[in-house]
């Protein structure tokens, strides 16, 4: 067993992030042929990913407040504290916090073989996209 040091919290590039955003990596691989990496990243009112997709699909598990969540031509989503939502190999997607309120969420993702081929970003949300009237749990019964 090996205790880990703690990596810093890193801001999130504005070329791939619109507003404040922040990771705190908690895993990635330790030895050959691992390839799970997990962060947790905190999002400011209003801030979201841009598109973007990965090779081997991604996990999120919101931990605090709503994400906003939304696949290429689909519906805006919410997803709750406690929530988990899995987005395809390949499926471009962005995800974020509301207007009004902070949200933080666990990423779960496997690296390509080769690392920087394992997420592909793409143009920024626009403000009209982000905007866009969210679906709820209420919606979908």
């Amino acid at each position: 067993m090996e205790k880990l040091p703690k990596p810093a919290t890193a801001k999130n590039p504005p070329e791939r992030f619109t507003g404040d955003v922040w990771l705190d990596p908690i895993a990635g691989p330790r030895e050959p042929g691992q390839r799970m990496t997990v962060a947790t990243v905190r999002f400011a009112p209003g801030a979201r990913t841009a598109w973007h997709s990965h090779a081997h699909g991604q996990t999120l598990h919101v931990t605090q407040g709503v994400a906003l969540v939304q696949s290429r031509g689909g519906e805006v989503i919410e997803v709750a504290a406690g929530q988990t939502v899995y987005t395809p190999p390949g499926e471009e997607h962005w995800h974020g916090a509301t207007p009004d309120d902070f949200m933080e969420h666990l990423a779960m993702l496997d690296l390509a073989e080769d690392p920087a081929a394992t997420t592909t970003w793409l143009e920024h949300v626009t403000d009209d996209e982000y905007r866009r009237p969210a679906r709820t749990d209420e919606q979908e019964s």
